[in-house]
């Protein structure tokens, strides 16, 4: 069975990039030019993703606005001759099927994940988290979804991290494979240093059974009175077989002032049209 169906939550207030996100929905923060929502929905799409549903909640409109269709300005510049932004525009617009559903409470990750059981029906889906930003020669996506066609069963996105830094993710426990696939035994949410199982984290890319839908709306909440998808996905493992595929790729935490500030220099400097004149500006700056 193919994936074609993602789950792209964007409900939450985006605090760590206030007071910026006030007012803006943090996934519509360009990274460049372009929002960082949209860098990982072209993602999706190049994974073979026919639709998309996004988790938003009532201050997100922004968000839909952006997908939308929006002919006073395609008519400007048609008319203007702007030939290149038009066909942009245009793109943006037919770039996948999305669909739009609110996360009335926040009550965490696994709660949002669980809002999309009607859409996505008795299928295996996507779950792609809008703050990791990850680039790649062949998109993270794409190469989770050729490791889900070898297994058929529910693939966890990871990359290895230091071991001080353990405690700011989910970790994986599991049994070595391959070269970069584990076959999972236990999940742990961001455990104290001295008891994590590894140092492999949990990075924002799942692969899910439907099952998964069962099982959050039955577990009690965790971490921070909320439901959580690691918890979900520790009781899924229970019943069956579930990878942790570390991924080709660099990986920008966008949801951090830092890691939004690292992804827009790297990203200015792989643009053809900026990057010399940009590389000279940072000469400039840099001792």
């Amino acid at each position: 069975m193919k994936i074609k169906k993602a789950i792209i939550p964007a409900a939450g207030f985006g605090t760590r990039l206030l007071p910026a996100t006030k007012s803006i929905p943090k996934e519509m923060i360009p990274i460049v030019d372009k929002p960082a929502l949209q860098y990982v929905i072209e993602e999706a799409v190049e994974a073979g993703i026919e639709d998309i549903l996004i988790i938003t909640s009532r201050h997100k409109k922004a968000i839909e606005d952006h997908f939308d269709n929006l002919p006073e300005l395609e008519n400007l510049l048609e008319n203007t001759n702007k030939v290149d932004a038009l066909k942009e525009l245009r793109d943006i617009t037919n770039l996948a099927n999305i669909h739009y559903i609110r996360q009335k409470e926040a009550k965490g990750l696994g709660h949002a994940v669980g809002c999309a059981k009607a859409f996505v029906g008795n299928e295996p889906f996507a779950v792609i988290l809008p703050d990791d930003i990850i680039y790649s020669s062949v998109s993270c996506l794409k190469q989770m979804t050729r490791m889900f066609d070898k297994y058929q069963t529910s693939i966890i996105g990871v990359q290895t991290v230091k071991e001080n830094e353990v405690n700011r993710y989910g970790i994986v426990s599991g049994t070595k494979i391959d070269e970069k696939i584990y076959k999972v035994n236990g999940l742990v949410e961001k455990p104290p240093i001295e008891k994590a199982p590894s140092n492999i984290a949990i990075v924002g890319r799942y692969i899910i059974t439907p099952e998964i839908f069962d099982i959050l709306e039955n577990i009690p909440p965790g971490a921070l009175g909320e439901i959580q998808l690691t918890d979900g996905l520790l009781e899924l493992v229970k019943n069956q077989d579930m990878y942790a595929y570390i991924f080709d790729g660099k990986r920008y935490d966008t949801g951090n002032k830092l890691g939004y500030l690292e992804a827009i220099v790297d990203f200015a400097l792989k643009r053809e049209d900026l990057r010399n004149e940009f590389k000279n500006y940072l000469k400039t700056i840099i001792d």
